[in-house]
């Protein structure tokens, strides 16, 4: 328990703000006794006393203790401090702060979040390996860009394990599927060490991808579920951020490659670590309760797939992949031929040009929750092409500058347009349209990868391929602002009726 207490002389227009229910972090109430205690909130327990006393020079003195319990798992020692000054601090509060939800979140949510979060972080890991290493291991191989690319757009065939996975996820339920693909795809992913060939590695991959794409669509769909209607594209992009720690281990794990031709070898192995991480997430992550009101329909009373809503989402997956995973994947390749960059440079460069994601990823969620989907996801996705095509045409230190822009543009459009995924469908049917909506990226993924591979090896450079590619962003803009459908702060149920509506929507 946390008690704090703090003192101040204010004059009576904020006295009478102070003794009002407060609606930041914590939504009050005011108890008989003149406290408050707390509606919802990330708290076991909260209370919070004021007493006003009159000076001898007019003003007032005001004295307030504030008492609480964080329900926080995992990642209480990290947002305490935060939580704490905001909690405590005398002045009046003007709702939510700036790096919390925009909405409030009970007890059960927050800890809901911080285990997808800790799950976020093994598959970000798990989901970048592949592409943070292969300039490397095709170096073993002698295969050249081409053969990377077509390696790559292979990789993508994970999806046809991900859908027959991920079905299950609408009968058996999101959190089996999440926690069962983690920890399948942390072992599968090891096995990529014993590869004698890059074909080889690219088979064993598509099966341990399969299951780390299926535990991230699960993931995304529970998360959906489980927050409240004016926190879910925050949550989306909190959820990047530990993902983005994951794949940062892994890029900060990168000089190990430089040990020897076959040292990349070691980061596949090291995916095994990764879970103990499941089993602590297995912990906190429970089963969404709007999946739980529909575990017993059967097929035939599930609503079926809205095919015009898919069929735009799909649209917008396959543009926006085809430029924005060629962009990752080939980035590695392009500064070691192109800037010829050894790999701790490589991994300093990829650390100093994410690092502002994580800007792009709190502020586009919070924005998007409070502003809008749709000005959000337009205004990123010009600005993660404009920059993106300028980081592979230039060097130097602009190349330094316009890649931290794509990256913080970028980071913006995942809170602002993935969130659609999980809000457009039904619930009994929100798992295998996901699955769909992955095929269609995965599609445009290998449309760009196989482009950008061998207009790249034929132009000797990578900046006109991108350049190439940008017409896609384009066209996902023009969807955007014509045919996108405004979402934020609605519930699951106003924007799917035929769903039945949870005890905490």
């Amino acid at each position: 328990m946390t008690t704090v207490t703090r003192r101040a002389r204010l004059g009576p227009d904020d006295v009478e703000a102070i003794r009002a229910p407060r609606c930041g972090l914590i939504e009050e109430r005011a108890d008989a006794d003149g406290s408050f205690s707390a509606v919802r909130g990330p708290v076991a327990s909260y209370c919070r006393r004021v007493s006003v006393a009159s000076g001898a020079d007019g003003a007032v003195e005001v004295t307030q203790t504030v008492e609480y319990r964080l329900a926080v798992p995992l990642l209480g020692w990290l947002v305490g401090v935060p939580v704490r000054r905001r909690l405590t601090r005398i002045a009046p509060d003007n709702g939510p702060p700036w790096w919390g939800p925009p909405d409030v979140l009970d007890a059960a949510a927050t800890a809901a979040l911080t285990g997808l979060l800790t799950l976020a972080t093994v598959l970000g890991y798990l989901g970048t390996l592949l592409t943070q290493t292969i300039t490397y291991s095709t170096k073993e191989f002698h295969v050249g860009t081409a053969g990377e690319g077509v390696a790559l757009a292979v990789a993508r065939a994970d999806i046809v394990v991900a859908l027959a996975l991920v079905a299950l996820a609408d009968r058996r339920g999101r959190r089996s599927v999440a926690l069962g693909g983690a920890a399948a795809g942390c072992v599968l992913t090891a096995l990529g060490a014993l590869s004698p060939s890059l074909a080889w590695l690219t088979a064993s991959q598509v099966l341990a991808r399969g299951f780390v794409t299926s535990a991230t669509i699960a993931s995304s769909v529970l998360l959906a579920e489980t927050m409240p209607k004016g926190a879910r594209a925050w949550a989306f992009g909190v959820t990047a951020m530990a993902a983005a720690v994951g794949a940062g281990t892994c890029v900060v794990a990168l000089p190990i490659t430089g040990l020897g031709v076959r040292a990349w070898r070691v980061l596949f192995v090291a995916a095994l670590l990764w879970l103990g991480l499941v089993a602590v997430a297995r912990r906190h992550v429970v089963e969404s309760e709007r999946f739980e009101l529909h575990r017993h329909d059967s097929p035939g009373a599930r609503p079926p797939v809205d095919r015009s809503r898919l069929a735009l989402l799909a649209a917008a997956n396959f543009f926006l992949m085809a430029f924005v995973t060629p962009a990752s994947e080939f980035q590695n390749e392009y500064l070691r031929r192109e800037r010829h960059f050894s790999p701790s440079r490589i991994a300093l460069f990829v650390l100093v040009t994410v690092f502002p994601g994580a800007i792009g990823i709190v502020v586009g969620g919070r924005l998007a929750d409070t502003r809008g989907r749709r000005v959000v996801a337009t205004a990123s996705v010009i600005g993660v092409t404009l920059f993106g095509v300028a980081a592979f045409s230039i060097g130097g230190w602009p190349m330094w500058v316009t890649t931290a822009l794509a990256a913080t543009t970028g980071s913006a459009v995942t809170p602002a347009l993935n969130v659609y995924g999980s809000e457009l469908f039904a619930t009994g049917r929100r798992g295998a349209a996901n699955g769909m909506l992955t095929a269609a990226g995965r599609a445009g993924a290998v449309v760009g990868l196989l482009t950008v591979g061998g207009l790249s090896q034929a132009l000797g450079k990578f900046g006109p391929a991108f350049a190439v590619l940008s017409i896609g962003p384009v066209l996902l803009v023009v969807l955007i602002v014509t045919r996108f459908p405004e979402t934020a702060r609605r519930s699951l149920e106003e924007l799917n009726p035929g769903d039945a509506e949870p005890g905490n929507p």
